[in-house]
């Protein structure tokens, strides 16, 4: 018997008796067989990150040529890795990160057209999945790279952190690219916190007790438990995808129900169809941690965290009060990448990102995770469900806030020359009631935007969608009626009454008192504007003077009590 049948043999035995595909089994094979290797690559000596490389490598190389047999496109990979590594040493000019982005994406792109042309389904693991991974990591470092040779003065805080000032050998840059718990399926990191990894400087700022151990304590537990939470997810999406994926909507039986019944189902949908990445990158982010990586400090009670690997907060998915917290707790190094090496590349220095920006941002995304015309439908209409996610967040979220939330940030240093501080803001039933809407309609919407990035096809996402009732384009739609019709002005002005009593709703917060600042009441300043909302820097200043009069009111009243 040949070898390869040998190896297969068991995959197709569970495959047969789970609902999976042998590839599938075999993907959540290397996802747990990476947690005792993780164990043997901490183990490793610490000094010694030559040998930490090489581990690296031969896991991946079984992975990709013994276990899936991906011959031509793991060939391909090393292929683009080497071109990176050299063209970013060879190449000294500012164009140098956009030829490698354009190489490694153009690269992905023509992979992903291939997958669609081949009609190559979820059941069968092919080299894209991969690539797609290490396509982060390629340009990531390019542009690390760059940053290295530019002035600190003209670079960000995070651009300083990742920039690369000493190439790494080409056994490290490979060992990076192809870190063995992240090679399949799993997350990004910069190639400095990696080397920091392999010679375990990346626990220097830990414990004094646990820097007697060279790690950390807690490190297996938080590992286990998400790895025995992506285990719990993969259960879940195994038993329940065959009834609920967003494939039953086009059944003849789906009209059967009422409009209603509908919705509230396509949410149950759009859970379990998350469930198959909850699953995935949990045990991917389990075994990165036990190799050492993603520590992020203690937590108040000195326990050691480790978040700085993590690809989503599943609580903060299923339960986000808006769209922005949804985005920013989904595919969460995916989303860093498009920051750092999209958004911010594209907007030209001294200038703030505008339109161009958040359009190539949400293009080079869509040809990241392929060429389905479902995936461009979900990010097309992704950008007008930002738009008035942020229409909500300006004009209607102040009016639920106590007027300690609106407050210009200088208060609290004003305050705190007189030893005053804000007491914490109370959370109102009106501000419950918004957070608990903002919840619905952010789940409802996205379980709506998310159908044709499963569907995969322009008229299955069609009709999905109408046969749902085509409920969220009304949501969206009526938003931008609401608020460019009419209702964002006079939410505005509702806003601007509040922020003006603000400054004397504080102080009576603060001092049991009601005062107002002098400059907020006289005529000079009427016609003026700033009678209804000054600019921020003025209401500052304004309620600077306003501490300080209602400080020095305080004394002469203690002053008058005392004689």
């Amino acid at each position: 018997m040949h070898i390869t049948s040998i190896i297969d043999q068991p995959f197709r035995y569970a495959s047969s008796i789970l609902n999976a595909s042998p590839d599938q089994i075999k993907l959540i094979f290397c996802l747990l067989v990476d947690y005792p290797l993780a164990n043997i690559f901490i183990r490793l000596p610490k000094g010694n990150a030559t040998l930490k490389h090489y581990f690296n490598l031969s896991i991946s190389t079984f992975y990709m040529f013994g276990l899936f047999r991906l011959y031509s496109g793991a060939t391909q990979l090393l292929a683009c890795a080497l071109a990176t590594y050299f063209i970013a040493k060879i190449d000294r000019s500012k164009n140098m990160p956009w030829i490698v982005f354009a190489g490694v994406m153009g690269h992905l792109f023509i992979n992903h057209i291939y997958r669609t042309l081949n009609k190559v389904t979820l059941d069968d693991f092919d080299i894209t999945g991969p690539q797609m991974v290490l396509s982060l990591k390629l340009t990531s470092y390019a542009w690390s790279v760059w940053d290295g040779r530019r002035s600190v003065n003209e670079l960000d805080k995070g651009q300083v952190a990742a920039r690369i000032v000493k190439e790494p050998s080409l056994l490290a840059f490979l060992g990076y690219a192809f870190y063995f718990p992240a090679i399949l399926v799993g997350h990004s990191s910069d190639l400095n916190t990696y080397m920091a990894l392999t010679d375990g400087t990346i626990f220097d700022t830990c414990k004094e007790e646990d820097a007697k151990r060279h790690v950390p304590r807690g490190r297996k537990r938080v590992a286990y438990k998400r790895g025995l939470l992506g285990l719990v997810f993969l259960g879940i999406f195994s038993f329940l995808s065959p009834y609920f994926m967003y494939s039953r909507v086009l059944r003849d039986e789906w009209l059967n129900h009422t409009l209603l019944a509908r919705i509230a189902m396509v949410q149950f949908i759009g859970f379990i169809e998350r469930t198959k990445y909850y699953g995935v990158w949990k045990l991917s982010e389990g075994a990165c941690i036990v190799t050492g990586l993603g520590f992020s400090g203690y937590d108040a009670q000195g326990n050691s965290t480790w978040d700085n690997i993590a690809n989503v907060n599943i609580p903060w998915v299923e339960l986000a009060p808006n769209f922005k917290i949804l985005l920013d707790s989904w595919n969460i190094r995916t989303n860093i990448w498009l920051r750092e090496c999209v958004y911010k590349r594209v907007t030209p220095q001294g200038t703030k990102p505008g339109f161009q920006s958040t359009f190539l941002t949400f293009f080079t995304s869509a040809v990241w995770h392929g060429t389905y015309s479902g995936y461009y439908l979900t990010f097309l209409f992704g950008g007008f469900v930002q738009p008035a996610a942020r229409l909500a967040r300006t004009y209607l979220r102040p009016l639920f806030l106590s007027p300690l939330e609106i407050l210009p940030p200088k208060l609290p240093d004003a305050l705190a020359k007189h030893n005053l501080t804000i007491p914490a803001p109370p959370r109102s039933l009106f501000k419950i009631i918004y957070d608990v809407l903002g919840t619905v309609v952010t789940i409802l919407v996205l379980n709506y935007v998310a159908g044709p990035f499963t569907l995969w096809y322009w008229n299955r996402s069609l009709e999905a969608w109408r046969r749902m009732g085509w409920y969220g384009f009304w949501i969206i739609g009526l938003a931008f009626v609401f608020f460019y019709g009419g209702g964002g002005a006079a939410c505005k002005r509702l806003k601007e009454e509040r922020v003006k009593r603000a400054p004397k709703d504080v102080a009576k917060e603060i001092v049991g008192e009601n005062y107002i600042h002098p400059t907020l009441r006289t005529d000079e300043m009427k016609g003026t504007g700033l009678q209804n909302i000054p600019p921020v820097d003025q209401v500052a200043l304004e309620i600077e003077e306003l501490v300080e009069k209602l400080v020095d009111t305080l004394r002469k009243e203690a002053l008058k009590k005392q004689r």
